[in-house]
């Protein structure tokens, strides 16, 4: 979703690869991966099925599943791109006040986008009624304003500054969560709807919370998600120095994400790592497997130069706004029955696999077109 041009060094610019393969390989899962691999799953063993069910879907409240790090590992990539952005906009003589303009203007795009992703064009919004059953908290609304506060910092500090930042937001937003108390529950109470997070979502998100009594993208967990986001632009300059070869990088990087992971669990003991609340454990612990992913495709693609087959994410992650907010406005799933699901008849107890595939197909064969021509949906 938000792709930039990529890392440039001194001469020619040269896109880190790595970074390109990672954000198609987190939207993979979004777009269909899942349905691929549960289908697959189902047809090899029942059990791994299951496991594999609940490895994929969202905890209900505390807890952490891989599936939980696809959203955050996405805001941590735009981190890193942030970086890179800054230096080429500034390289090409941008001001600073147009990259100041720059940020808040995609930033508020995708809070619109968020919010046409909810529904915006199909409500009867001549009615008052309809303004208020709508929903604007929404998962690019937390990206674009994560992301545009996180770039402002990035754009107006040092490295140091930042982690400055990070610490702030993190050890602020746990006190916020412990210490202030909330009507009828008082302070420091974590149980669902009776949490300062939702308290304040419900009294400053406008229209419907997705849970009625809170939201897992409601407004004031934006704060740690800028810490997320800030993760990824201190990643950045690390990625971006000319004086640290690329297998320390890549060690930096590892340790780095051990380390964050370290944390997170001790203090999950007190802060529980949880999705829903951005909890400050949840943004060390996201960082942290993040940090680990990044250092892993970092080595083999942009160190190793292996690239064979990173075509596929590629193609994927260069068009992550078009893919992410085209079924709203296209039906891939009635496109694909129509083509595919007369056939797919005879296929047995095969034929929910062989329709998760070609539905993915579909979608990639279409990224695939776009890619060819060089079309890029970007805000």
């Amino acid at each position: 979703m938000l792709e930039e041009n990529g890392p440039e060094t001194k001469g020619a610019p040269e896109r880190l690869k790595s970074l390109d393969v990672l954000r198609g390989f987190d939207m993979f899962w979004i777009i269909g991966g899942k349905a691929v691999i549960l289908a697959s799953a189902a047809v090899f063993s029942v059990d791994l099925s299951e496991w594999l069910e609940h490895r994929l879907h969202h905890p209900e409240w505390h807890g952490f599943e891989p599936y939980d790090l696809i959203f955050p590992l996405f805001l941590f990539i735009a981190g890193v791109s942030t970086v890179y952005s800054i230096d080429n906009r500034l390289a090409k003589g941008g001001s600073r006040a147009s990259l100041h303009r720059h940020f808040v203007q995609r930033g508020l795009v995708l809070v619109l986008l968020g919010v046409l992703y909810n529904g915006l064009l199909s409500r009867d919004l001549a009615s008052a009624e309809g303004w208020g059953e709508m929903r604007y908290a929404s998962v690019l609304g937390r990206i674009g304003l994560a992301y545009m506060f996180a770039a402002l910092i990035a754009a107006n500090t040092q490295w140091r500054a930042q982690l400055i930042w990070v610490v702030g937001l993190l050890v602020g937003y746990w006190a916020a969560l412990r210490f202030i108390p909330v009507p009828e529950f008082g302070a420091g109470d974590l149980t669902p709807g009776h949490t300062l997070t939702d308290y304040i979502d419900r009294h400053l998100v406008p229209g419907k919370l997705y849970k009625d009594v809170r939201d897992p993208e409601g407004l004031f967990a934006v704060i740690p998600a800028i810490a997320t986001a800030l993760l990824g632009c201190l990643t950045g300059q690390l990625l971006k120095r000319n004086d640290i070869d690329g297998l320390k990088k890549t060690r930096f990087m590892a340790i780095a994400g051990v380390v964050c992971l370290g944390l997170a669990w001790l203090w999950n003991i007190d802060f529980p790592i949880n999705k829903n609340l951005w909890s400050s454990s949840f943004v060390l612990n996201c960082a942290g497997w993040s940090l680990l992913l990044l250092s892993l495709f970092y080595l083999v693609i942009d160190v190793w130069q292996f690239r064979r087959g990173t075509l596929f994410f590629t193609v994927i992650g260069a068009n992550s706004i078009l893919i992410y907010m085209a079924p709203r406005f296209f039906d891939f799933d009635y496109t694909n029955e129509s083509l595919f699901g007369g056939i797919l008849t005879l296929a047995g107890e095969h034929r929910t696999l062989l329709l998760a595939v070609t539905l993915l197909a579909i979608k990639w064969g279409l990224l695939y077109c776009l890619y060819r021509k060089k079309v890029f949906l970007k805000v």
